[in-house]
């Protein structure tokens, strides 16, 4: 099964946005560097809507206490209720326990159509 959820124009850099891949809820994500990824639109947590949330970065820390670098700008999806968060660009794994992810699916993108398939 394959479904245009978008158009590339819909999603800037940076953004996401509500869609739907047949009877389910989806997100897709559009990383700054112009890459498309979906997600379903549902936190593995408690089943908050993840397009309510936002994407953002990391911080990581340095070898100075107190000290945190800033990284993956635009590339981690936060869940608006208890702030899980997700790495958008690794298969939607979770930050904090990587062996947990949203599901994912496959996208294509054809002339200025995002296309979602399995």
């Amino acid at each position: 099964m394959e479904q245009i959820v978008c158009k590339t124009s819909d999603v800037q850099p940076g953004e996401m946005m509500k869609s739907s891949f047949g009877k389910q809820n989806l997100l897709v994500c559009r990383t700054p560097d112009g890459e498309f990824y979906a997600f379903l639109n549902q936190c593995i947590h408690q089943g908050a809507p993840l397009d309510k949330g936002m994407m953002c970065g990391a911080t990581t820390d340095s070898s100075q206490p107190g000290d945190y670098q800033y990284s993956h700008e635009g590339e981690i999806i936060r869940c608006p209720w208890h702030g899980r968060e997700f790495d958008i660009k690794n298969e939607g794994r979770m930050l904090a326990n990587p062996s947990k992810k949203i599901p994912s699916f496959k996208v294509r993108v054809e002339e200025e159509n995002v296309i979602v398939y399995k």
